[in-house]
């Protein structure tokens, strides 16, 4: 089994490839240890010094780290993964993906404009950020905000207001005039 490795815009967080299907529906986002709970290729990751967090994508694994050199944990995450995908057993215990509309808040009367918006997300933002190592989840609208939820690789990145502000922020006012402006949650 070949893993393959790329960096992130975010310098703390590196994106795993396994060359598997990881999450076949929806992502996870471990910001801890005691989140990990689910997951017995996450509580091992969590075993490895240094790690801070662990998100799962489709076909990717996302490991965010403390100031701890990449060099002295990358063969401990890279066997950590291997050693998972060898031996058969399923990433998450439940199976369950996470529920990305729990929480989410608007006006019924903004029901079409969110519409929009999701599938904008869906469909131009989240694959690009999925490239990089994370997610861009809809949380809200209100008085012409969106709030959005950041994971993975863009949870902490120092990009990511810039990737924000200029880039999803830019999209959304174009195709949706109603949007004002885009806020992390």
């Amino acid at each position: 089994m070949f893993i393959q490795t790329e960096a992130t815009p975010n310098p703390a967080t590196l994106k795993f490839l396994p060359g598997r299907v990881v999450q076949p529906e929806g992502t996870y986002d471990f910001r801890s240890r005691a989140d990990a709970g689910g997951s017995p290729l996450a509580q091992k990751l969590f075993d490895v010094p240094g790690v801070l967090a662990v998100f799962f994508g489709h076909d990717f694994v996302t490991v965010t780290k403390d100031d701890t050199d990449w060099q002295h944990m990358k063969p401990a995450i890279l066997g950590v993964i291997m050693e998972q995908f060898m031996s058969g057993q399923p990433v998450m215990s439940s199976g369950e993906s996470e529920d990305t509309e729990e929480g989410e808040f608007f006006e019924e009367s903004d029901s079409e404009t969110v519409s929009t918006i999701k599938e904008l997300l869906e469909t131009r933002v989240r694959p690009a950020v999925a490239q990089d190592g994370g997610d861009i989840t809809f949380k809200g609208f209100k008085e012409g905000i969106v709030y959005l939820s950041m994971r993975g690789a863009c949870a902490g990145c120092p990009s990511s207001t810039a990737t924000l502000q200029h880039g999803i922020q830019n999209l959304l006012r174009h195709f949706v005039p109603e949007v004002e402006e885009v806020r992390p949650i």
